[in-house]
């Protein structure tokens, strides 16, 4: 498996010839984006609306059709034995196929490059010597700030040359980081693949360690659906759900790079907060509480007893006649409501119009020809309105569960024979609020308001949706994450050992039961491509004590040196030797991250800040002169560094609330590290490290 880099003749190099291929690649691409731009919509378009749809779509056209100076246009080449079937791929003729990140023709409309997602580019992923797939030759090539500077073989076909790991996607995955996370398309393995391009039916449920590439296998998922149904996936849309906005800024750029610009992005706490100012704070246990899903029987036990029984009759008055439902009937309506466990919205709407049938079929016997007009008329008339108000009555979620965690004996009425009182009073405000305004909602109220909507009216659903970090959602989170996608399907991606909420989850199959998608196949990625060999061992020490069971990831990367464990005398000379650990990463090509307990962030930004060190904020991206985050521990989780100093391990454990849940924490901050790892301390390590 040769690599090759040289200068030469076109005709006689193949260096040169991929290179001239490259160049007229972007000429065709330019050529493509000018013929967008040249449009002219003026005598197609009905309306001035139509027109500005059209005029949107173009501009999104146009700008997917950019070529980005640093994103190679192709990575690979398959040389197929046989001419490929037009079933295979859209326009594929002959048998040698560039592969790049999107689709590029000639004036003629023949395949320059053929998008990775097609079908005719996955034996670039997949494709091996037990199995060739009619593929010949494999090359892939090697860029340098763009520009194309060596290429590799593999002679799927000769049984004399051994298999073995490439030299340029060994060099792709350990290129260094220079900003935020990038796209893993001309690097994704055969397990990573067959996740990719599962169908968009069915949910999927990653299990990855650190450095197993489970968030960009998630995304490049988003962008083989998109592919593969996006006439689907533009009507229902897609959704990226993340841990937080530095997480989100860090790999908002992945999508674009593969040309998808439509794909929205948020955090759970998104979701759920609108319309909702979240003000206040929980503590754990009651944190806890609010998300647990014995809360979402509390709630629709708390919803249903607005109903009451009718004990009168409904008289409406039309013209000279007065028209009865006696309150047997009503009874029976109201009963068959509650039996069909409608929404308590759509029942509140339902309601009107039964009263009123039941007035025309009245009608009706009497002689009369009521139509619908009449039937909705009816069902406005204001003894028809008053009954339905006291009967089932509209309901407020927000002042619905302001009432649940004011009043003692509300919640307890509801919460009879699912919460003990000690949970009860956990979930109880202290002061109770006087009004949903000026009430001091927290992120887990926010979760219930948004449980107590859906019961109320339903949530609208999405095609597809992708939750990454998804071990750290409560019960109650999962479910609201699951309402936003009843009709359609998702990519939850995690790690157990990296749950670093008091209510992360304890099982994939009870997460996914919380979502809605019990049905869902759990797949592992236990290959890690990002992590050196030497750091993931060190970390997977603490699996045992955070994860007992769960694999520990098998890193293909062995670097010696890549790990470095510091003590130091005391916490006197900490900061200095912390300091001069990030000073020597700063000699090395690559972006820096210095991982320390929240508690420790202000001491260490006064520290480099006086030795005249600029510093950025976790998920800021990277510059020449400015290369070192400092990360605040609780938001180190989906980051990575080409170098990680990690600032007194005992002070991350002894950061959060309980043993575990700060040893999770360690793990995580253990993990980020691409090249090198320098653990700097003065206390005690922990014991499970050790």
């Amino acid at each position: 498996m040769p690599a090759h880099a040289h200068e030469s003749d076109p005709t006689t190099d193949p260096l040169a010839h991929e290179r001239a291929h490259l160049a007229a690649s972007r000429s065709a691409l330019r050529a493509m984006r000018e013929d967008v731009q040249a449009l002219d919509i003026r005598d197609v378009t009905a309306n001035w609306v139509n027109a500005a749809v059209l005029r949107s779509q173009i501009d999104e056209r146009i700008k997917s059709l950019a070529d980005l100076a640093h994103t190679p246009l192709f990575f690979g080449r398959l040389d197929y034995l046989h001419a490929v079937g037009a079933d295979r791929a859209e326009g594929a003729e002959g048998e040698q196929f560039y592969i790049g990140r999107r689709h590029v023709h000639d004036a003629d409309g023949d395949p320059m490059v053929i998008d990775w997602r097609a079908p005719v580019s996955q034996p670039f992923y997949r494709a091996s010597k037990k199995d060739p797939q009619d593929v010949g030759r494999r090359r892939r090539f090697g860029y340098t700030g763009g520009e194309l500077t060596a290429y590799e073989d593999e002679d799927l076909t000769d049984p004399a040359e051994a298999e073995r790991t490439s030299k340029l996607l060994q060099a792709e995955i350990e290129r260094p980081r220079v900003g935020p996370m990038r796209d893993i398309v001309a690097t994704i393995q055969p397990e990573q693949d067959e996740i990719v391009r599962s169908g968009l039916g069915g949910t999927v449920c990653v299990q990855g360690g650190p450095g197993t590439g489970k968030t960009a296998v998630g995304l490049h998922r988003v962008a083989f659906l998109l592919y593969a149904h996006r006439e689907r996936l533009a009507r229902t849309g897609t959704l990226v759900i993340g841990p937080n906005r530095s997480f989100l800024h860090y790999i908002e750029q992945v999508l674009p790079a593969l040309g998808e610009l439509e794909v929205k992005q948020a955090t759970v706490d998104d979701l759920v907060t609108a319309g909702i100012e979240v003000r206040g704070t929980d503590a754990a246990d009651a944190a806890v509480v609010k998300g647990d899903a014995r809360m979402a029987e509390v709630l629709r036990r708390a919803i249903r007893s607005h109903v009451t029984m009718p004990t009168e009759p409904v008289v409406v008055v039309r013209g000279s006649r007065r028209w009865r439902v006696p309150a047997y009937e009503l009874e029976e309506m109201v009963t068959e409501l509650l039996a069909r466990d409608m929404r308590y919205g759509a029942a509140h709407e339902a309601l009107p119009q039964r009263i009123a049938h039941a007035v025309l079929v009245r009608m009706e016997e009497a002689g009369e020809a009521p139509d619908d007009r009449v039937q909705n008329a009816v069902a406005r008339n204001p003894a028809v309105k008053a009954a339905v108000k006291a009967i089932w009555p509209a309901i407020d979620p927000a002042k619905l569960v302001l009432r649940l965690l004011s009043d003692a004996e509300f919640l307890a009425a509801h919460a009879d024979g699912l919460l003990t009182e000690d949970e009860q009073k956990a979930a109880l405000w202290a002061k109770p609020a006087r009004s949903v305004k000026s009430a001091k909602w927290s992120v887990a109220d926010a979760v219930l308001i948004d449980e107590a909507s859906d019961l109320v009216a339903r949530t609208h659903s999405l095609g597809h949706v992708v939750l990454d970090e998804a071990q750290d959602l409560s019960p109650m989170q999962y479910r609201a994450v699951g309402r936003r996608c009843t009709t359609g399907s998702a990519t939850v991606l995690g790690d157990l050992a990296q749950g670093t909420t008091p209510w992360s989850t304890e099982s994939w199959a009870q997460a996914l039961h919380h979502l809605g998608k019990p049905d869902a196949v759990v797949e592992e990625l236990t290959a890690g491509f990002r992590v050196p060999r030497e750091v993931i061992a060190y970390a997977s020490r603490l699996l045992p004590s955070i994860s007992p069971g769960l694999a520990a990831v098998e890193s293909v990367r062995e670097s010696p040196g890549s790990l470095e464990v510091r003590p130091v005398a005391g916490p006197e000379e900490l900061d200095a030797a912390v300091l001069a650990a990030c000073e020597e990463s700063l000699t090395r090509e690559g972006s820096i991250g210095l991982i320390a307990a929240d508690a420790r962030v202000p001491a260490l930004a006064e520290a480099l800040t006086a030795a005249g060190h600029s510093y950025l904020s976790p998920g800021e991206e990277t510059t020449a002169e400015s290369r070192l985050t400092l990360v605040p521990a609780s938001l180190a989780k989906g980051l990575e560094y080409d170098y990680v100093v990690l600032d007194e391990p005992a002070a991350v454990v002894d950061g959060e609330p309980d043993e575990r849940t700060g040893l999770r924490r360690l793990y995580v901050a253990l993990t980020r590290a691409v090249s090198g790892l320098t653990v700097v301390h003065a206390a005690e390590m922990p014991d499970a490290l050790v």
